[in-house]
């Protein structure tokens, strides 16, 4: 199923979803639309500027200023992010659950497996989320980045998740679709897998135990 690491401390009794980019792509749709964004202002925004800001919420990054600095040309903020908006809100009602994750929620529940959320983004963008896929029940904890001190890359909101599921770390399996995530997943005591998207597949992900082309791929009974 890809690398693995040290064998299993104790049996699997968890597994814990990223939320944007990994159950709903909202990731692509987030960056191609300050792609679009940048073009219009005579800029380039590359995956690799974008990387350190997927899966976190403590990136301090600013689209003005960046624009402002590459161009020369002052912005007006407001103007800048009610333009992205309108366009993310376009390409993301283009999406939809991503293959594997609603066959997983029910393998899961069958095997007695306990099942949280574990992301950066604030409650009321994933519980909504959550509740209009129709998915919200399938989850016994959604741990939320406005719960902890900081997001990923930090462990809390793992930590937080593992918690609330009355399970330790290592009887857990994270699933993540980008480097920030993983390392908050593996810094918390958990193993990670990783299936990236359209945006996160061109990052370095190594440090995930495994790398799938989709959730259709993971195989519960050959995890390390």
């Amino acid at each position: 199923m890809g690398v693995t690491t040290s064998p299993r401390v104790s049996p699997l009794r968890a597994l814990v979803f990223d939320f944007d980019g990994l159950i709903l792509d909202t990731e692509t749709p987030e960056f191609r639309a300050w792609q679009e964004v940048f073009a219009a202002h005579g800029a380039t925004l590359t995956t690799a500027d974008w990387a350190h800001v997927i899966g976190s919420m403590d990136h301090g990054w600013d689209a003005a200023a960046e624009i402002t600095r590459r161009t020369g040309r002052s912005v007006d903020r407001d103007e800048l992010r009610t333009t992205w908006k309108a366009r993310q809100v376009e390409l993301l009602a283009l999406e939809t659950i991503r293959p594997g994750v609603l066959e997983l929620l029910k393998e899961a529940k069958l095997r007695g497996l306990g099942l949280a959320v574990a992301s950066s983004s604030p409650r009321w963008w994933v519980e909504g989320n959550l509740t209009r896929l129709g998915i919200f029940d399938s989850f016994d904890a959604v741990c939320t980045g406005d719960e902890v001190a900081r997001t990923k890359p930090d462990p809390a909101v793992y930590l937080l998740a593992v918690s609330r599921l009355a399970v330790s770390p290592d009887a857990a399996l994270a699933l993540e679709d980008s480097p920030n995530g993983a390392v908050a997943a593996r810094a918390a005591g958990l193993r990670c897998v990783v299936v990236p998207n359209d945006v996160s597949r061109h990052l370095d992900l190594s440090v995930a135990d495994a790398v799938l082309p989709s959730l259709e791929q993971l195989d519960l009974d050959a995890l390390p």
